[in-house]
């Protein structure tokens, strides 16, 4: 018997005037979008922000129908804006935020299950990471380097859409 281990790192910063302006800008423009998301529903907004290797950036919030299946969430929103508009093109960096209308949320939330898989996907189709930020309302910032994977062990949990 053989034990495979994969060893991740997350760089954790405690407030955004620890990061450089690039990342600050990043996390900003992902705050409008998420100002925007349509979340009537779940009172839960997120927004999203990539910046592509050719400097573009694209945005992306959550959008939330009655028929849940048929909703989105902000990083599937903007990767596949990114696909359908500028093919070819990696994701450098993203950054991801989220607020509660109805509490506070203090730390980094991860991306669902369906979202760390459409993203896995454009990493793999382009061979390279996409470096990912993220934050709750404030606070806490983490950073992964090695891509959206890294995040596999937080796991999305219930209690971040409590009421």
């Amino acid at each position: 018997m053989q034990i495979l281990k994969k060893e991740i790192a997350i760089e954790v910063y405690d407030s955004e005037v620890e990061l450089c302006a690039e990342d600050q800008n990043l996390l900003a423009l992902a705050k409008e979008a998420m100002e925007c998301a349509y979340a009537p529903y779940s009172r839960f907004l997120v927004g999203c922000v990539l910046l592509l290797e050719n400097g573009i950036l694209v945005k992306g919030n959550n959008q939330e129908n009655m028929a849940y299946p048929s909703g989105l969430c902000a990083e599937r929103v903007a990767i596949f804006y990114a696909g359908a508009n500028y093919p070819g093109v990696a994701v450098k960096t993203m950054a991801i935020v989220a607020k509660a209308k109805d509490y506070e949320i203090t730390n980094p939330i991860v991306s669902c299950g369906a979202c760390l898989q459409s993203l896995t996907e454009y990493e793999k189709q382009f061979g390279k990471p996409i470096r990912t930020i993220l934050q709750g309302e404030g606070g806490k910032i983490w950073i992964a380097k090695q891509g959206t994977l890294a995040f596999m062990p937080f796991q999305f949990h219930v209690e971040e859409l409590k009421r």
